[in-house]
């Protein structure tokens, strides 16, 4: 039987890496480096300097490979689900490939693998097509949400108010019912301008961790348009961002 181990790694910074992180990086045998084309190479360099700085295994290789690319010409959640089989079937034919019938990979995760990303729900169809059996163990990492509240010195909660995680698809159909706090993750459309710029306060972070790091902070109005402003700046200047933000409401 493999063991796959998923790995969180933070929100870019080497030093996020927990010990136990670091043990499951050295136990394993290959550690799977994904690219995303010349422009996004930095994600891949990250998690190269990270397997350069921790392990000490010698018998631990790395190994990349070209991700399969989403197709955004349809329909979202259809484009979504064969993107997700196409990866499932790379990473099946690497583990057959690179890997002993009882040897460890490692998939190292940006942030934590159980909060809003795919890879263990890719590996599930991984489980289900494979002609192997694996075991699957996941060591969580920091979060952007964690990241971005320590980066502007906050709390994520109010006292006693709940606290929903959103994505910007679904902040453009209204801010969620029932909270005063929200976490917006994967919004590349900045989708706080479709709110009541007066309601609110954002706490907004890209590059969280790192030595890029970029935050604003203030009333809605006052910084949205400095927001996207700097947001497409950065995106120029890297190729990429990373980026999420809180929004809270005013009391008045």
């Amino acid at each position: 039987m493999r063991k796959l181990l998923v790995i969180g790694i933070g929100t870019g910074n080497p030093e996020h890496m927990t010990v136990q992180a670091i043990n499951a990086l050295n136990e394993a045998e290959i550690v799977l480096i994904p690219r995303k084309g010349a422009a996004k190479d930095d994600l891949a360099a990250v998690r190269r300097q990270i397997c350069a700085r921790f392990i000490t295994n010698e018998q631990t290789r790395l190994v990349e490979f070209d991700l399969p690319v989403r197709d955004q010409s349809g329909d979202y959640r259809g484009g979504v689900n064969d993107w997700h089989q196409a990866i499932a079937e790379t990473y099946a034919d690497l583990l057959q490939a690179e890997t002993s019938e009882t040897g460890a990979a490692a998939f190292l995760v940006w942030g934590d693998p159980s909060l809003y990303d795919s890879t263990l729900r890719i590996i599930e169809r991984l489980k289900g097509g494979a002609s192997f059996a694996v075991d699957i163990t996941v060591i969580p990492g920091i979060t952007s949400i964690q990241a971005l509240c320590a980066g502007h010195r906050m709390p994520l909660n109010t006292i006693g108010d709940p606290v929903v995680i959103t994505t910007g698809r679904q902040l453009r159909q209204g801010f969620p019912a029932g909270a005063d706090t929200a976490v917006v993750m994967l919004d590349g459309e900045c989708s706080f301008r479709h709110l009541d710029a007066a309601g609110f306060e954002i706490f907004w972070g890209a590059y969280l961790g790192t030595p890029e790091e970029v935050l604003i902070a203030g009333r809605l109005g006052d910084v949205s348009e400095m927001i996207v402003k700097r947001r497409e700046d950065a995106r120029a200047a890297h190729g990429w961002i990373m980026d999420t933000y809180i929004l809270r409401k005013t009391t008045l």
